[in-house]
Protein backbone atom coordinates (compact mmCIF):
# COMPACT_ATOMS: atom_id res chain seq x y z
CA UNK A 1 0.00 0.00 0.00
CA UNK A 2 1.31 3.52 -0.97
CA UNK A 3 1.30 6.05 1.91
CA UNK A 4 2.36 8.74 -0.81
CA UNK A 5 4.54 10.16 1.80
CA UNK A 6 7.55 10.50 -0.24
CA UNK A 7 9.09 13.88 -0.79
CA UNK A 8 6.86 14.86 2.56
CA UNK A 9 9.07 16.38 5.35
CA UNK A 10 8.55 15.10 8.77
CA UNK A 11 9.57 16.56 11.74
CA UNK A 12 10.94 13.67 14.33
CA UNK A 13 11.43 14.98 17.98
CA UNK A 14 13.56 12.20 19.91
CA UNK A 15 14.68 10.55 16.75
CA UNK A 16 17.84 9.18 17.50
CA UNK A 17 16.83 6.21 19.50
CA UNK A 18 14.26 3.46 19.96
CA UNK A 19 10.85 4.21 18.79
CA UNK A 20 11.98 7.40 17.46
CA UNK A 21 14.86 6.24 14.99
CA UNK A 22 12.72 3.21 14.16
CA UNK A 23 9.89 6.35 13.07
CA UNK A 24 12.37 7.48 10.75
CA UNK A 25 13.69 4.78 9.50
CA UNK A 26 10.28 3.67 7.95
CA UNK A 27 9.60 7.63 6.66
CA UNK A 28 12.81 7.40 5.07
CA UNK A 29 11.98 3.92 3.38
CA UNK A 30 9.05 5.55 2.30
CA UNK A 31 10.90 8.60 1.09
CA UNK A 32 10.23 11.11 3.15
CA UNK A 33 12.27 14.19 3.93
CA UNK A 34 12.99 13.20 7.71
CA UNK A 35 13.97 16.05 10.13
CA UNK A 36 15.05 14.64 13.53
CA UNK A 37 16.41 15.78 17.07
CA UNK A 38 17.66 14.63 20.58
CA UNK A 39 19.64 15.35 23.23
CA UNK A 40 22.60 12.72 22.82
CA UNK A 41 24.43 13.85 19.86
CA UNK A 42 26.43 10.90 19.49
CA UNK A 43 23.30 8.54 19.09
CA UNK A 44 21.48 11.23 16.48
CA UNK A 45 24.82 10.97 14.95
CA UNK A 46 25.39 7.53 14.14
CA UNK A 47 21.53 7.38 13.68
CA UNK A 48 21.26 10.21 11.05
CA UNK A 49 24.36 8.70 9.28
CA UNK A 50 22.77 5.18 8.96
CA UNK A 51 19.51 7.04 7.18
CA UNK A 52 21.60 8.64 5.07
CA UNK A 53 23.55 5.01 3.84
CA UNK A 54 20.16 3.97 3.23
CA UNK A 55 19.37 6.84 0.50
CA UNK A 56 17.26 9.17 3.05
CA UNK A 57 16.89 12.77 2.77
CA UNK A 58 18.06 13.72 6.42
CA UNK A 59 18.76 16.77 8.71
CA UNK A 60 20.00 15.89 12.50
CA UNK A 61 19.76 18.96 14.75
CA UNK A 62 20.95 18.25 18.78
CA UNK A 63 18.30 19.79 20.79
CA UNK A 64 16.77 19.75 24.51
CA UNK A 65 12.91 20.18 23.39
CA UNK A 66 12.05 20.93 27.10
CA UNK A 67 14.49 24.48 25.71
CA UNK A 68 12.41 26.75 23.75
CA UNK A 69 15.23 28.38 21.65
CA UNK A 70 16.24 24.69 20.71
CA UNK A 71 12.88 23.69 19.42
CA UNK A 72 12.61 27.41 17.67
CA UNK A 73 15.74 26.42 16.03
CA UNK A 74 14.95 22.89 15.20
CA UNK A 75 11.98 23.86 13.34
CA UNK A 76 13.30 26.78 11.41
CA UNK A 77 16.31 24.47 10.27
CA UNK A 78 13.83 22.15 8.76
CA UNK A 79 11.56 24.99 6.90
CA UNK A 80 14.46 26.52 5.57
CA UNK A 81 16.58 23.31 4.61
CA UNK A 82 12.60 22.20 2.56
CA UNK A 83 10.58 24.98 2.41
CA UNK A 84 7.54 22.94 4.23
CA UNK A 85 6.17 21.17 6.68
CA UNK A 86 3.75 18.22 6.48
CA UNK A 87 4.01 16.21 9.35
CA UNK A 88 5.14 15.99 12.89
CA UNK A 89 6.35 13.48 15.65
CA UNK A 90 6.09 14.52 19.05
CA UNK A 91 8.06 11.54 20.11
CA UNK A 92 10.66 13.12 22.92
CA UNK A 93 10.21 11.72 26.23
CA UNK A 94 11.59 9.22 29.26
CA UNK A 95 9.45 6.89 31.41
CA UNK A 96 9.19 8.31 34.98
CA UNK A 97 6.97 6.63 37.50
CA UNK A 98 7.11 6.69 41.32
CA UNK A 99 4.55 6.90 44.15
CA UNK A 100 3.10 10.42 44.53
CA UNK A 101 4.25 11.53 47.68
CA UNK A 102 7.93 10.33 46.84
CA UNK A 103 7.80 12.90 43.55
CA UNK A 104 9.19 16.37 43.68
CA UNK A 105 8.14 19.55 42.92
CA UNK A 106 11.19 19.93 40.57
CA UNK A 107 10.08 16.17 39.22
CA UNK A 108 6.92 17.31 38.75
CA UNK A 109 8.15 20.33 36.40
CA UNK A 110 10.77 18.42 34.76
CA UNK A 111 8.25 15.73 33.42
CA UNK A 112 5.57 18.06 32.28
CA UNK A 113 8.51 20.37 30.76
CA UNK A 114 9.34 17.56 28.84
CA UNK A 115 5.94 15.87 27.63
CA UNK A 116 4.01 18.67 27.40
CA UNK A 117 5.14 22.05 26.96
CA UNK A 118 7.57 20.32 24.64
CA UNK A 119 4.82 19.20 22.73
CA UNK A 120 2.65 21.84 23.14
CA UNK A 121 5.97 24.30 21.98
CA UNK A 122 6.22 22.12 18.66
CA UNK A 123 2.91 21.73 17.63
CA UNK A 124 2.71 25.75 17.84
CA UNK A 125 5.77 26.38 15.72
CA UNK A 126 5.05 23.63 13.33
CA UNK A 127 1.01 24.53 12.71
CA UNK A 128 1.63 27.55 10.33
CA UNK A 129 3.72 25.75 8.29
CA UNK A 130 1.42 22.98 8.18
CA UNK A 131 -0.96 24.95 7.03
CA UNK A 132 0.60 26.87 4.34
CA UNK A 133 1.46 23.42 2.86
CA UNK A 134 -2.69 22.88 3.04
CA UNK A 135 -2.69 20.50 6.15
CA UNK A 136 -0.62 17.77 7.64
CA UNK A 137 -0.83 15.65 10.30
CA UNK A 138 0.77 15.30 13.95
CA UNK A 139 1.31 12.21 16.20
CA UNK A 140 1.65 12.40 19.42
CA UNK A 141 3.75 9.67 21.14
CA UNK A 142 2.10 8.46 24.79
CA UNK A 143 1.95 5.92 26.85
CA UNK A 144 -1.23 3.12 27.56
CA UNK A 145 -1.04 4.50 30.77
CA UNK A 146 -2.59 8.04 29.79
CA UNK A 147 -5.80 5.90 29.73
CA UNK A 148 -5.42 3.32 32.62
CA UNK A 149 -2.92 5.24 35.25
CA UNK A 150 -1.82 2.83 37.68
CA UNK A 151 -0.86 3.42 41.26
CA UNK A 152 2.62 4.41 41.52
CA UNK A 153 3.15 5.59 37.67
CA UNK A 154 3.52 9.43 38.70
CA UNK A 155 4.37 11.73 36.92
CA UNK A 156 4.28 9.95 33.52
CA UNK A 157 1.03 9.06 33.53
CA UNK A 158 -0.55 12.74 34.47
CA UNK A 159 1.54 14.16 31.74
CA UNK A 160 0.51 11.53 28.78
CA UNK A 161 -2.81 12.30 29.96
CA UNK A 162 -2.48 15.91 29.57
CA UNK A 163 -1.18 14.79 26.07
CA UNK A 164 -4.39 12.78 25.09
CA UNK A 165 -6.40 15.73 26.23
CA UNK A 166 -3.85 18.11 24.17
CA UNK A 167 -4.69 15.59 21.06
CA UNK A 168 -8.35 15.66 21.11
CA UNK A 169 -8.52 19.72 21.73
CA UNK A 170 -6.26 20.40 18.49
CA UNK A 171 -7.92 17.76 16.31
CA UNK A 172 -11.03 19.67 16.79
CA UNK A 173 -9.33 23.36 16.52
CA UNK A 174 -6.99 22.00 13.68
CA UNK A 175 -9.27 20.35 11.51
CA UNK A 176 -10.64 22.91 9.36
CA UNK A 177 -6.72 23.36 8.04
CA UNK A 178 -6.73 19.93 7.23
CA UNK A 179 -4.62 19.05 10.13
CA UNK A 180 -5.15 15.91 11.72
CA UNK A 181 -3.83 14.74 15.46
CA UNK A 182 -3.73 11.63 16.97
CA UNK A 183 -1.95 10.01 19.53
CA UNK A 184 -0.25 6.67 19.54
CA UNK A 185 -0.37 4.87 23.42
CA UNK A 186 2.83 2.79 23.53
CA UNK A 187 2.80 -0.29 26.50
CA UNK A 188 5.67 -2.48 26.55
CA UNK A 189 7.97 -2.11 23.05
CA UNK A 190 11.59 -2.72 22.28
CA UNK A 191 13.14 0.68 23.02
CA UNK A 192 16.56 2.19 23.57
CA UNK A 193 15.16 2.57 27.40
CA UNK A 194 14.35 -0.87 27.63
CA UNK A 195 17.57 -2.33 26.07
CA UNK A 196 19.31 -0.33 28.54
CA UNK A 197 17.63 -2.14 31.76
CA UNK A 198 18.04 -5.09 30.20
CA UNK A 199 22.16 -4.28 29.88
CA UNK A 200 22.02 -3.05 33.62
CA UNK A 201 20.13 -6.20 34.65
CA UNK A 202 22.88 -8.34 33.47
CA UNK A 203 20.40 -10.43 31.39
CA UNK A 204 20.21 -11.52 27.39
CA UNK A 205 18.02 -8.90 26.02
CA UNK A 206 15.59 -11.66 24.57
CA UNK A 207 15.33 -13.37 27.98
CA UNK A 208 14.64 -9.75 29.76
CA UNK A 209 12.31 -9.10 27.06
CA UNK A 210 10.58 -12.56 27.42
CA UNK A 211 10.42 -11.99 31.50
CA UNK A 212 8.72 -8.77 31.92
CA UNK A 213 6.21 -9.57 29.08
CA UNK A 214 4.93 -12.34 31.29
CA UNK A 215 5.05 -10.67 34.13
CA UNK A 216 3.09 -8.03 32.25
CA UNK A 217 0.60 -10.57 31.07
CA UNK A 218 0.43 -9.31 27.64
CA UNK A 219 -2.34 -10.84 25.39
CA UNK A 220 0.13 -11.69 22.34
CA UNK A 221 2.81 -12.87 24.64
CA UNK A 222 5.73 -10.70 23.60
CA UNK A 223 7.31 -7.21 23.70
CA UNK A 224 6.33 -5.14 20.98
CA UNK A 225 8.87 -4.70 18.53
CA UNK A 226 9.95 -0.65 17.33
CA UNK A 227 8.97 -1.44 14.00
CA UNK A 228 5.36 -2.61 14.63
CA UNK A 229 5.33 0.97 16.64
CA UNK A 230 6.65 2.73 13.74
CA UNK A 231 4.13 1.56 10.95
CA UNK A 232 1.31 3.07 13.10
CA UNK A 233 3.11 6.68 13.07
CA UNK A 234 3.28 6.50 9.26
CA UNK A 235 0.08 5.13 8.77
CA UNK A 236 -0.93 8.05 10.97
CA UNK A 237 0.77 11.10 8.70
CA UNK A 238 -0.14 9.38 5.37
CA UNK A 239 -3.25 9.63 3.27
CA UNK A 240 -4.05 6.48 3.84
CA UNK A 241 -5.07 7.67 7.26
CA UNK A 242 -6.88 10.69 5.93
CA UNK A 243 -10.45 10.16 7.89
CA UNK A 244 -8.70 9.70 11.02
CA UNK A 245 -8.22 12.24 13.74
CA UNK A 246 -8.86 12.97 17.02
CA UNK A 247 -8.20 9.24 18.36
CA UNK A 248 -5.80 7.06 20.71
CA UNK A 249 -4.65 4.04 19.37
CA UNK A 250 -3.22 1.62 21.60
CA UNK A 251 -0.25 -0.26 20.08
CA UNK A 252 0.25 -2.59 23.17
CA UNK A 253 -0.09 -6.29 22.09
CA UNK A 254 -3.82 -6.14 24.15
CA UNK A 255 -1.87 -4.72 27.22
CA UNK A 256 -4.34 -2.35 28.35
CA UNK A 257 -7.70 -2.64 29.66
CA UNK A 258 -9.19 0.14 27.92
CA UNK A 259 -9.60 0.40 24.85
Amino acid sequence: MDLELAGKVVLVTGGSDGLGAAVCNRLVWEGARVALCARNLRRLEATADTLRAQGGEVLALPADVSRAEDLERFVKAAHERWGRVDGLVNNAGSASAKPFLSVTEQEWEEDFQLKVFAAMRTVRLTVPHLRAAGGGSIVNVLSIKAKEPGKNTTPSSVSRAAGMSLTKVLSKELGADGIRVNAVLVGMIQSGQWNRRAEASGKPVDEFYAERSREAGVPLGRIGRSEEFADVVAFLLSARASYVTGTAINVDGGLSGVV
